[in-house]
């Protein structure tokens, strides 16, 4: 049985207030959808099932790289960001999985951890490891690369650190490990780059053999940072080749922060999915560079285009074809949980949207050339308010009509501020 970190009684109350609007809204938006020949009940069926991850170190207060502004009530370790989870998942329905960052979140008792995500009615998604900082314990630095390092011994360090990642996720019932890491070059002739590539290769073959036969590693690509000059993985082309030398198991990870300004990533999503690489993606949104700002905050549109291009592979039925989703975001100034359930209902609004999009005429419009008439059918499902969608589908599955509204009447800030130590110190760096 999972125990509720809020008071279910407060949620229903508040959910009786808005339930009159909320079916009014819903009656006159499914009249409209209908006209479209649009069933807005099998829309939001497709809604219930769709779940985002959220990231254990997503809870906590992110920073710039200049500096960090602790908040109120910070989880001190991993049980403390299973309970904030715990709270996005109750109040939004969408967000039934944990995805773990070790060492961060490593624990001696594994078994009390999966026994905390069932109690919280939670489940664990792709394990994130850790070689782009160094650890108090750790023998040899990664000042210099991890995976790609000149020192065969740090290389071994790294290969240990993803496999022991594995275990850890095995024993959690995690399906896949997503591997980042910073390794690269910030001056002309530091490193080379051929030899740079065939060691992160041969590094990851290691790694691969370790995977159990029903997972998937996901590389994730990033152009920049902390290797300004040259990062070994830096485009999705590079990762794409990596995913196919390793073999069947490995696919490629979108983050939507790590590409240039103005790169059309849906063009990228479908690239993978044609070939067979797309393995998930994580969310967020960017104004000028790997920002880490809350999902759909500066470019919804965007998100809503990369979602065209998954319902339209889904539609189609591809075979195999099962993107993990998994919010990573870095919050400096807002409430993380707040802004977590804000971003999950984003991902889910953008696929909601694409949901409605007529495939049938855009196809026609593709095949006729008829660019204007194309481009407006997905504005048309763009531009529709789906809110009544979500919102049924949240209380349907004893959710909060309003997020948000819910979580601030609840207290449950101010109450864990109570009870967790107030955080000190101001150190830099995005966690």
């Amino acid at each position: 049985m999972t125990s509720a970190m809020i008071d279910s009684d407060l949620v229903d109350n508040a959910n009786r207030t808005a339930m009159d609007g909320l079916k009014a809204d819903y009656d006159y938006l499914g009249t409209a959808l209908a006209r479209r020949g649009i069933d807005i009940d099998a829309v939001k069926r497709k809604v219930k099932a769709f779940g985002v991850a959220v990231p254990s170190w997503g809870v906590g207060t992110g920073g710039t790289r200049f500096a960090r502004f602790p908040g109120k009530g910070e989880p001190r370790h991993i049980f403390d960001k299973m309970e904030d989870c715990g709270v996005i998942q109750q109040l939004t329905r969408v967000t039934p999985t944990v995805s773990l960052h070790i060492p961060w979140d490593r624990v001696d008792d594994i078994s009390a951890l999966r026994e905390a995500g069932d109690r919280l009615g939670l489940g664990f998604d792709a394990m994130n490891s850790n070689t782009f900082q160094d650890q108090p314990d750790q023998a040899h630095s990664y000042k210099f690369g991890s995976l790609t390092n000149t020192s065969s011994a740090a290389r071994e360090q790294a290969i240990a650190h993803n496999i022991e990642c594995i275990e850890i996720g095995r024993k959690l019932g995690s399906k896949a490990l997503t591997v980042w890491l910073g390794d690269g070059s910030n001056f002309p002739g530091q490193s080379h780059f051929t030899r740079a590539f065939e060691r992160y290769l041969s590094s990851m073959r290691e790694i691969y053999k370790a995977l159990p036969d029903d997972w998937r590693i996901f590389t994730e690509h990033k152009m920049y940072e902390p290797a300004f000059y040259s990062t070994v993985v830096q485009d999705w082309g590079t990762n794409y080749i990596i995913a196919t030398e390793l073999g069947p198991k490995a696919q490629c990870l979108v983050d939507l922060g790590h590409h240039a300004p103005n790169t059309n990533i849906e063009m990228i999503v479908a690239r993978l999915i044609q070939f067979g690489k797309l393995g998930g993606f994580h969310f967020n949104d960017s104004k000028y560079g790997d920002d880490d700002l809350d999902t759909g905050s500066i470019d919804p549109y965007r998100l809503f285009l990369v979602f065209n291009e998954l319902v339209d592979s889904e539609t189609a039925g591809i075979e195999g074809f099962h993107p993990a989703h998994m919010l990573d975001q870095s919050h400096n100034v807002t409430d993380p949980i707040e802004s977590l359930m804000v971003s999950a209902m984003e991902v889910v609004r953008a696929y909601a949207q694409a949901l409605l999009v007529d495939r049938r005429a855009l196809s026609a419009y593709q095949e006729e050339n008829d660019a204007l008439m194309a481009t407006s059918t997905l504005k048309t499902a763009f531009r529709t308010d789906v809110e009544p969608i979500l919102a049924m589908a949240r209380l349907e599955k004893g959710g909060a009509i309003n997020p948000v509204s819910a979580y601030r009447a609840s207290g449950y800030r101010a109450r864990v501020a109570r009870e967790r130590p107030a955080v000190t110190g101001t150190g830099g760096g995005i966690v």
